[in-house]
């Protein structure tokens, strides 16, 4: 499974430079709190109606954010949130619009079994992110979700790109739901799923790392699934083992039940 650490040094990477380019923010009045509009460089700590993603935004180590309403990253736009060890939580909803990065989240190499997502800032770090509301993307290049937890769904639809995805390591309380991407690599790993799963509609693009030839499969691993898992029209297939699945285990997923 090279593939999860190269999730990890590809993310980090494309994130941190990007970040870079551009830095300005931008502060708007919304009855007694205020919208916090970043177009580069970090996000500081504070407590906000709501939060607006416009360029490559960052937290810095340590920063302890509130948002009483909704977190949206904008077309095109990037939030890294999984450099750098932070303390967020929101409220409403995280929302990813076309072409954006989303990354939430990081904790030492050792988390869950050798599982983590290192903070590039602070190795030893660890992030505490929770969404009260959903985790909704819609066209996104990049996804990374990396132990946070998140109280109503993760909808994850359409995008993909070249950067290996990762899904790893959440708390999830409703549904999670992946459809319609084409990338190189989708990991959905050692998370807590409370109800059902559906993965349909995805084509990976990533060389198979076993064999050096062909094509890597969806790689869905050591999940506890608190109700089904219904998985379709996924090319070349899906991989997985060690999950446990409470319901049932449907189409190309069948044979994870046996896993």
């Amino acid at each position: 499974m090279t593939r999860i650490a190269a999730a990890k040094g590809a993310a980090i990477g494309v994130l941190a430079i990007a970040s870079m380019l551009v830095f300005g923010t931008g502060v708007a009045s919304a009855g007694g709190l205020h919208t916090y509009r970043c177009t580069g460089g970090p996000i500081p700590s504070g407590t906000y109606a709501s939060v607006v993603v416009a360029g490559p935004c960052t937290v810095d180590s340590g920063a302890v954010i509130r948002v009483h309403g909704s977190v949206v990253v904008q077309k095109g736009a990037m939030l890294d949130a999984q450099s750098a060890p932070a303390t967020i939580t929101v409220r409403g909803d995280v929302i990813g619009r076309a072409g954006s990065m989303v990354g939430l989240g990081c904790q030492p190499p050792e988390y869950t079994g050798n599982s983590g997502h290192p903070c590039a800032v602070d190795p030893a770090g660890h992030s505490t992110i929770t969404v009260k509301g959903n985790v909704s993307i819609h066209g996104a290049i990049g996804v990374f979700l990396n132990g946070i937890e998140v109280d109503r769904n993760v909808t994850v639809l359409g995008g993909g790109s070249e950067i290996p995805w990762s899904i790893k390591n959440n708390a999830i309380h409703g549904n999670l739901t992946v459809v319609g991407q084409t990338s190189e690599w989708i990991g959905i790993l050692f998370n807590r799923i409370d109800r059902n799963v559906i993965l349909a509609g995805i084509t990976l693009t990533g060389t198979d790392d076993s064999t050096g030839t062909g094509t890597n499969s969806l790689f869905v691993v050591r999940n506890t699934i608190g109700r089904n898992i219904a998985c379709g029209w996924i090319d070349p297939g899906v991989f997985g083992y060690g999950n446990s699945i409470s319901g049932h285990a449907l189409g190309l997923c069948e044979p994870l039940t046996a896993s």
